[in-house]
C-alpha cells in the first residue's frame, strides 16, 4: 500500500540532512488529505552539568545557573539513620562546594 503524505519544506529539508524527525500523521475528514505534523523539538546538548563530587548516597553538580545536590537514602535503614547521613550528606556538599571554589579560584 503507497500512502501519499503532505509534508511542509522545512520538514523536508530537515529530513534531507540527515537529521530524525519526530511527529504525527493526520488525516483531515473534509479534505481526505493525510499531513504530517513535526514536532518542534530542541536536541538535547548534554554535559551542561560538572560534576563537583560523588558522595557516598548522590552527588554534587554545577550548571551555569545552578548547584544540584542530590541525595537518595534507603529508608530500610530507619529514621535516625537516614537522618544522620542526610547530614553527612549536607555536609559533604558543602565542603565539596568550598573546596571547588578554593580550587577554580586560583
Amino acid at each position: 500500500m503507497v500512502i501519499k503524505v503532505e509534508i511542509s519544506e522545512e520538514t523536508m529539508a530537515r529530513m534531507l540532512t540527515g537529521k530524525r524527525v519526530e511527529g504525527t500523521l493526520g488525516l483531515d475528514k473534509w479534505t481526505g488529505r493525510k499531513t504530517f505534523n513535526a514536532f518542534c523539538r530542541q536536541s538535547r546538548q548534554p554535559g551542561h552539568n560538572r560534576l563537583i563530587k560523588k558522595t557516598p548516597w548522590g552527588w554534587v553538580k554545577e550548571s551555569k545557573e545552578r548547584i544540584r545536590v542530590y541525595s537518595s537514602v534507603a529508608k530500610h535503614l530507619g529514621l535516625e539513620r537516614v537522618m544522620d547521613t542526610l547530614q553527612d550528606e549536607h555536609d559533604a556538599a558543602m565542603e565539596a562546594l568550598i573546596d571547588d571554589r578554593i580550587i577554580y579560584s586560583n
